[in-house]
């Protein structure tokens, strides 16, 4: 256990891409913020399109951006980083631009603007990973990390709010949000641009250039698909469940929601500095057994009813919101810490494929269980995320084992940590993680 990280405001900007890029970071959030929240009702009210056409529409732009992530990971691993951002920021700008050029009725083009959004939105978080990981390292990139996250939930709950104001204007207003999205996009690209933040690829055996996560990444990978689920839970679980099930007010739903941006944009830096004593992994873990804790909360709150039932589900909230910042401070981190710096770029984007995958399988997951009770739908929540938590750890304990046999791997790392040699990626964080 090491002593917490102490991390200055100046130090943080820095380590986050410097004073321009966290403006691009909070105008490229602000965009998104008005408009993807929206992009169904921009589909049905001004296109008129029908509901189940956007939704496949949507969903396919989803899908196609996972698709090519594996090409964003090798556009990294080549030394790119502030381009890769900005390039991910330009296609949403080409997405936007075609969904205001589209005419009503015309489903296609409306596909292939979601597909070009879609796109954007799957690069974006591994692009920025990466280019943090290339200004700072150690627990100053996991705070960097945090803030960044913090920093994009503050414009995507600004830009939500803004764009819910916006609305009593109907097609008119839902217009003029989506160009003004294109231009925070624009100039959240151009921003970032001007940081020109490039790195020369680590030289690697050709045999190691196709390589596959490190093994002891493998349980991570898998256990974050299920992870990934709890960032669903105040979107979709908690409005279904006290709408449907304890019949309350969709006013609970709405001050859940804006309790959780609250609380993530107040204490995800806060939080992941205050847990830098421990390792990475640990943390990853315990965020595993807070979520668990909410979801059986969650059962025992919907067995009070309609009374009692609603504020105890708010409640539980909170401890699920805790344990989703948990699981964001470190899951990231960890990953960028262990991934080689080779493959870095490739470790990223496929964890962003887990995530994205675990972001797209929840909502059905949470709609086909809801049905049969809060015991089918809690319960095995909270049965797999307990399950991933324990994956987490035991694959810890394991390459901890691994370490201690072998002396040669040993001393080659301690000869690389002390001639300050980078191309044993990340060694000082291995040995903590």
């Amino acid at each position: 256990m090491a002593t917490t990280t102490k991390i200055r405001p100046r130090t943080l900007v820095r380590a986050s891409g410097g004073p321009r890029y966290a403006v691009a970071l909070a105008v490229d959030a602000l965009g998104t913020g008005l408009l993807r929240p929206f992009l169904l009702l921009y589909g049905v009210t001004v296109l008129n399109l029908s509901a189940p056409a956007t939704g496949i529409a949507m969903t396919a732009g989803v899908v196609v951006g996972l698709v090519c992530m594996p090409l964003v990971g090798r556009w990294l691993d080549r030394g790119a980083r502030s381009t890769v951002v900005a390039a991910s920021m330009l296609v949403r700008v080409l997405g936007v631009a075609l969904l205001t050029a589209t005419p009503a009725g015309h489903v296609g083009l409306f596909a292939t603007a979601a597909l070009f959004l879609g796109i954007g939105n799957q690069a974006w978080p591994a692009a920025h990973a990466a280019l943090v990981a290339t200004v700072a390292h150690g627990r100053e990139r996991d705070a960097a990390l945090a803030a960044g996250r913090a920093l994009r939930n503050a414009g995507l709950g600004t830009g939500a709010l803004l764009a819910t104001a916006c609305l009593a204007g109907g097609t008119t207003a839902l217009q003029a949000l989506a160009a003004v999205t294109a231009f925070a996009y624009l100039a959240a690209a151009a921003l970032t641009w001007s940081v020109h933040l490039h790195t020369h690829p680590a030289t690697t055996p050709a045999r190691d250039r196709n390589e596959g996560p490190p093994p002891r990444m493998r349980a991570v990978l898998a256990a974050n698909v299920v992870y990934a689920a709890c960032l669903n839970v105040p979107e979709i679980a908690l409005p279904l469940v006290l709408v449907t099930q304890l019949h309350a007010s969709p006013m609970w739903s709405a001050a859940i929601f804006v309790a959780n941006t609250v609380l993530v944009v107040t204490l995800q830096v806060p939080l992941t500095v205050l847990m830098s004593r421990f390792s990475r992994r640990t943390v990853l873990a315990l965020a595993g057994v807070v979520l668990t804790a909410s979801y059986l909360g969650f059962l025992v709150a919907t067995s009070l009813g309609h009374g009692w039932g609603a504020p105890a589900v708010a409640i539980m909230s909170v401890v699920c919101t805790l344990g989703e910042i948990l699981y964001a401070g470190s899951a990231t981190a960890l990953v960028t810490a262990l991934a080689p710096s080779h493959v870095l770029g490739r470790t990223l984007a496929r964890f962003q494929l887990s995530t994205g995958f675990g972001l797209a399988v929840s909502p059905a997951v949470i709609t086909t269980l809801a049905p049969h009770g809060p015991a089918a739908l809690w319960g095995s929540l909270a049965a797999t995320t307990l399950l991933s938590a324990s994956a987490v750890v035991t694959e810890k304990n394991r390459d901890a084992a691994q370490r201690s046999i072998p002396p040669g791997a040993s001393r080659h790392v301690n000869s690389a940590i002390a001639s300050g040699n980078r191309s044993t990626p990340h060694a000082r964080d291995s040995l903590v993680d």
